[in-house]
């Protein structure tokens, strides 16, 4: 119950606050929002704002803080980076109206995950909502894009294994999600539900900016993922999610939706649809059918290879810029530019659609005349995808049916330019141009060339769109006339020139006269309102006029709102054909920006099949290539497969370019399979189910984990979920621990990979004994990066050739990085010192023709001299002496190998 001492108004804020005690309620006040109690202090923190305080009630002070109703998308801007929700609380009558407190009530609880507003969201990025559901081993996982109104539905089994449909649902293939964030590791101390690490992997795939769970799981989810985490409020609802879903979409089945086999899944969509009703205060129309996806349907790219291969984001910075997706886009649209992102994060595993991807590039990279149109057609359409939702959601205004419209005016023209190329993917998308000639005529009859941004300020319909929406404009014209008329006439009867006539909302429409001239003022006029320098005066021929004229603007207003709200919801009827063209019209964009790169890089399309080769010719590294304007990039050849070339150990020193060439083979493979051509001479690509990478590591503090444990947990994903159809990208194995136990561990991986995966994998290492592989395992390939000594210089060559190498060039590295002289001698002295005394005392390794005699399961990596003593030793039965004659025994072998 509200407090009984508190004024009528925060009596009200009171109850509002009490049904959203956990977000930061903006209270309407006039020209301010304001913040009260522990909320002003928080926002008066996070936002910068000046603590006041106001009068609660006897006496009562209440800490306060408000931001301009204005200035308010960019206030929430600032809580919503910060992870903050806001409930916006509106006045919902009219101050004029209200008899007594003006009522109120919250419109719209902003967070992280629900924004409608381009003010607040990445033009070219993804925002989505996530909900996480858990029954069992399963987890349930529903994603919403509430700008574009997109709804994914998925389930993945607990652990890392991927999700697996039921055997009676197919799903179709779901391009979702872009904006990175990659996931830490797992607290396991912690009490409570844990996160797998696929679930992790999806969430930061997808670009998730919220995640809403149960209140017990999301507690557990709050210790473990670096998001806003929300729990859901116990909404009273005795519906089923099946229920609750059926009745949203109003359909009889959701068998159509792929949802009828689901359970975590079913519980997800329904949990998130709930929390968007709760949110956004309304039903949501603009929500598309949710569409079932299952991860094997895209090759999965876990959170340490999108970094390593720095997709979206450079390892360094974090920025985008100067990442794989900063590389390729070069799209003209915002759909474009989202499609972009999830294309690049989900490489194909089916060939036919690959090639269709690569046709459509080609035709363009043909015609550069029609590229040239087309990019022209396409730079003129605005984000037909988020202007769609904010007009299915009902909070559109003016200005967004008008970009709209100019919008829809090139998709005939497009359509026509890709007429004549003939990819069939281009003539599929073609034909779903669909230009919506009828909706944007309609807008274009009624929207004003130049409409204001607000809804209540008039000027929003052309005029002739409606003839009694004319009359009142003509009644107010004629009234605003008669004023300019009533001025003139005014200042010739009283001989006052600065007699002005004006209007303000509080007391209408006055005439204004300077102190210095009230001795001219006529006894007609009547006295309204004294100002410092003047005074006001109004007549009843003034008042009577004012009175039509206000009536008149005030009923044209109204009636304008009107209309503009119905002809809101005819276009929003055609939210099915807008997206539908919207998503063409995205394709297109990202086909020729594909095509741009491939012409301003010199790529060329690549052959694909379904075999186990991978064949490169004069292959390069995209980023790096691009970023060496002035700099001639040395190109490289790789060739793997499934029994001769499997895995190739890469030898050489720092800075020769060893993890530039691994890096670049993945690139290039995956730039095949989302489509794109790739840097490269010739290249033949058999599709790769998954690319994995070891590449570096830092420690990992917020979950307890060194930078070797880091090391080996990358490690152990890849081993336990590669295949003999994956690519793996290993640069340095071990480092992270002593030489022997590094290079036994490097040694065992490359051994488990070559007899149980069979995996294609490139393998960069310092531990040059790794290359007596190649004479153990017939798969095995070694290969150097060539450089040139001079003196005690080294030049790199960048040139991957045949054969091992013995030597890291360390000392030579560290001379170039500026170490001191004196280091770098002592380094030369230790270093002859360290190879002398391991020669001296026998313990370099031995050829690995000795190691081909080895049983199958290898125990060691160098077999020792065999020594008299241990043969001896070996010999001994113990039971056959007394422990005194042991003993004795002993003491003559110990004598013996000292001598």
């Amino acid at each position: 119950m509200p407090e009984p001492n508190l004024t009528p108004m925060f009596r009200q804020w009171q109850a509002v606050k009490r049904d959203f005690p956990d977000v930061l309620l903006l209270f309407r006040m006039g020209d301010f929002y304001e913040m009260f109690g522990e909320d002003a202090e928080v926002g008066a923190r996070e936002l910068e704002l000046t603590l006041t305080s106001r009068d609660g009630g006897k006496g009562r002070r209440v800490p306060m803080c408000g931001v301009p109703h204005h200035a308010l998308q960019r206030y929430l801007r600032v809580l919503v980076k910060k992870g903050y929700r806001a409930a916006i609380c509106d006045q919902v009558e009219d101050p004029r109206q209200a008899k007594g407190l003006v009522k109120r009530e919250v419109t719209r609880v902003i967070s992280p995950g629900t924004l409608l507003e381009d003010e607040l969201l990445p033009a070219g990025a993804s925002n989505f909502l996530a909900c996480l559901t858990r029954e069992g081993e399963v987890w349930g996982l529903a994603a919403v894009e509430v700008s574009t109104g997109e709804f994914l539905v998925t389930e993945i089994t607990g652990g890392p294994a991927s999700s697996q449909p039921p055997a009676a649902v197919v799903g179709p293939t779901v391009l979702s999600g872009q904006t990175e964030g990659d996931l830490p590791g797992l607290d396991r101390s912690r009490p409570g539900p844990l996160v797998p690490p696929t679930v992790r992997d999806e969430l930061g795939r997808l670009g998730v900016a919220e995640v809403v769970a149960a209140d017990e799981l999301a507690e557990a989810l709050d210790h473990e993922l670096p998001l806003p985490v929300t729990p859901l409020r116990a909404l009273p609802d005795f519906r089923s999610p099946e229920q609750q879903l059926r009745e949203h979409f109003r359909v009889a089945t959701l068998d159509g939706y792929g949802l009828g086999e689901l359970t975590a899944g079913l519980s997800a969509a329904a949990s998130v649809l709930a929390y968007l009703r709760d949110s956004h205060r309304q039903s949501l129309p603009h929500l598309r059918p949710p569409r079932v996806y299952w991860l094997q349907d895209f090759m999965l790219l876990d959170a340490a290879t999108r970094r390593n291969l720095e997709l979206t984001a450079t390892v360094r910075t974090g920025a985008r810029e100067g990442s794989l997706l900063s590389l390729l886009d070069q799209t003209e649209t915002p759909m474009g530019r989202r499609l972009l992102g999830r294309w690049l994060l989900e490489p194909l595993l089916d060939c036919p659609a690959i090639v269709a991807r690569h046709a459509a590039v080609g035709d363009f990279v043909q015609d550069p005349g029609r590229a040239g149109e087309a990019g022209e057609l396409l730079h003129r359409i605005g984000d037909l995808e988020r202007l769609t939702g904010r007009i299915t959601a009902q909070t559109a205004n003016a200005r967004d049916l008008r970009a709209l419209a100019v919008s829809l005016q090139p998709i005939p023209e497009l359509a026509e330019v890709l007429g004549p190329l003939g990819a069939p993917l281009l003539q599929q998308l073609a034909a779903r141009l669909d230009p919506l000639a009828d909706v944007r005529d309609r807008i274009a009859a009624a929207i004003a060339d130049d409409p204001p941004a607000g809804l209540s300020e008039g000027g929003l319909l052309r005029d002739g769109f409606s003839p009694e929406l004319d009359e009142l404009r003509s009644a107010s014209r004629h009234g605003k006339s008669w004023m300019a008329q009533l001025e003139a006439q005014e200042q010739e009867r009283t001989g006052i020139k600065s007699l002005r006539v004006g209007f303000n909302r509080v007391f209408g429409y006055y005439i204004e006269v300077t102190r210095a001239n009230l001795h001219l003022v006529p006894e007609a006029y009547v006295r309204r309102q004294t100002m410092v320098n003047a005074e006001r005066f109004i007549t009843p021929e003034l008042k009577e006029m004012e009175e039509r004229v206000l009536g008149a603007e005030e009923r044209a207003a109204g009636l304008e709102y009107d209309l503009f709200c119905r002809l809101r919801a005819e276009v929003a009827e055609h939210a099915e054909r807008l997206l539908s063209t919207a998503a063409a019209v995205a394709a297109v964009d990202v086909l020729l920006s594909f095509a741009r790169r491939a012409v301003a890089g010199g790529y060329v399309r690549p052959e694909m099949d379904d075999s186990d080769v991978i064949e490169i010719e004069q292959g390069r590294h995209p980023v790096v290539e691009h970023a060496l304007p002035g700099e001639a990039f040395v190109p490289n050849d790789a060739r793997l497969d499934g029994s001769h070339s499997t895995l190739l150990i890469i030898t050489g020193p720092n800075m020769a370019g060893k993890s530039t060439y691994l890096r670049q083979v993945a690139l290039i493979c995956l730039l095949a399979q989302i489509g794109s051509f790739v840097p490269a001479r010739r290249a033949r690509l058999g599709l790769v189910d998954r690319i994995f990478t070891r590449v570096g590591a830092l420690d990992d503090l917020a979950s307890g984990q060194s930078t070797f444990m880091v090391e080996m947990s990358e490690t152990a994903a890849i081993l336990n979920h590669a295949t003999d159809r994956s690519l793996i990208i290993l640069d340095e194995i071990g480092r992270g621990t002593s030489t022997f136990d590094g290079l036994s561990i490097a040694w065992a991986t490359a051994e488990y990979i070559i007899r149980h995966l069979g995996a294609k994998t490139l393998f960069a290492t310092h531990y040059h004994h790794l290359n007596e592989l190649a004479e153990i395992h017939p798969g095995v390939r070694n290969f150097r990066v060539s450089v040139r000594e001079e003196g005690d210089d080294v030049i790199f060559l960048r040139r991957i050739v045949p054969g091992g190498t013995d030597r890291s060039y360390g000392i030579q590295v560290a001379r170039l990085a500026g170490l001191p002289s004196e280091v770098i001698q002592r380094a030369q002295e230790v270093l002859a010192q360290l190879e002398h005394e391991d020669l001296a005392r026998g313990i370099a390794p031995t050829r690995a023709s000795a190691a081909r005699v080895a049983p199958p399961v290898q125990l060691q990596l160098f077999e020792a001299e065999p020594h008299p003593v241990l043969e001896e030793l070996r010999d001994l039965d113990p039971d056959a002496m007394t422990p005194l004659e042991a003993l004795q025994k002993l003491q003559d072998l110990k004598h013996k190998a000292g001598q």
